[in-house]
């Protein structure tokens, strides 16, 4: 049986604290004090919620690196791009634009949306069928392009 998200998170942070690779210590702990307060707040930590935790982290560190790239402080935003870096490697890969086009497509088809006033109907359906397969914001883009055709 493999090891699950948070449980490969915690076998990492270890052999980065063996091996005192000080911020990737620190990126991790990061993390892993994101998935405890997920589970004080009563959600049973599964790969599922491990990996909506570790999608808003990233999010966060890409917000925060912005910031300071806006206010000069480009060791500080180094700092959280790095992180974020490390938080994809535990993120599954998201579809590229051609599979994800294919799939707007789709659930074009299978909702019977024709303009843009039904975007919503056509990406609840592509997200109910391709969650943490597509990237929301890409597949938005797609959507409303097809449907304003």
């Amino acid at each position: 049986m493999s090891a699950t998200l948070p449980d490969r998170i915690v076998a990492d942070l270890k052999t980065a604290m063996k091996a005192k690779d000080k911020p990737r210590v620190g990126a991790l702990r990061l993390i892993r004090a994101s998935m405890i307060e997920a589970e004080k707040s009563g959600k049973a930590l599964t790969d599922e919620v491990a990996l909506a935790i570790l999608r808003r982290t990233r999010k966060q560190r890409l917000d925060a690196a912005s910031s300071y790239r806006e206010a000069d402080r480009v060791d500080l935003a180094e700092a959280e791009e790095y992180d974020a870096t490390l938080i994809d490697t535990y993120l599954p890969q998201l579809a590229d634009e051609a599979q994800t086009l294919a799939w707007v497509r789709e659930a074009i088809a299978t909702t019977g949306a024709t303009g843009p006033r039904e975007l919503g109907k056509a990406m609840g359906a592509l997200m109910r069928a391709h969650k943490g397969e597509v990237d929301g914001g890409l597949a938005r883009k797609l959507l409303a392009a097809e449907l304003s055709t």
